[in-house]
């Protein structure tokens, strides 16, 4: 089962390396995309509940570090509001599958530059 890693940033400014035991990472959240703390959290529970459960399917146990990954975004959530932003940077994908480069987070004056099907940032001169 491959797992993967997902780089969000924080309303602070602050960065946090999250793991997965799956890819369902990829069903849940796109690079660059901004998500309000509720929307971000919601998700987050969806997705690695179900990354534990596939664990479950396959090994016969649930992914305690799915679990731990999603009580410290839980912890990092509840100091923010509902609606303050949380930017997802970037996907750490294993060797063999598609790497989606970190992009440039969106502002109100620059919005997130796209990935081509690479995964390679594009820049809109």
């Amino acid at each position: 089962m491959p797992e993967m890693h997902f780089l969000v940033r924080w309303p602070d400014g602050g960065e946090m390396r999250c793991y997965s035991p799956s890819l369902v990472v990829r069903e849940h959240l796109a690079v660059g995309q901004v998500y309000p703390v509720a929307d971000f959290l919601a998700r987050s529970r969806t997705m690695l509940e179900i990354g534990s459960e596939r664990v479950r399917a396959k090994f016969g146990f649930a992914c305690s570090s799915a679990m731990d990954q999603l009580a410290s975004i839980e912890e990092r959530a509840a100091g923010y509001g509902a609606a303050e932003p949380v930017t997802v940077l970037g996907f750490e994908l294993p060797p063999g599958f598609e790497a989606v480069a970190p992009v440039t987070p969106a502002t109100p004056s620059t919005p997130a530059a796209p990935a081509d099907a690479a995964g390679t940032e594009v820049r809109r001169g």
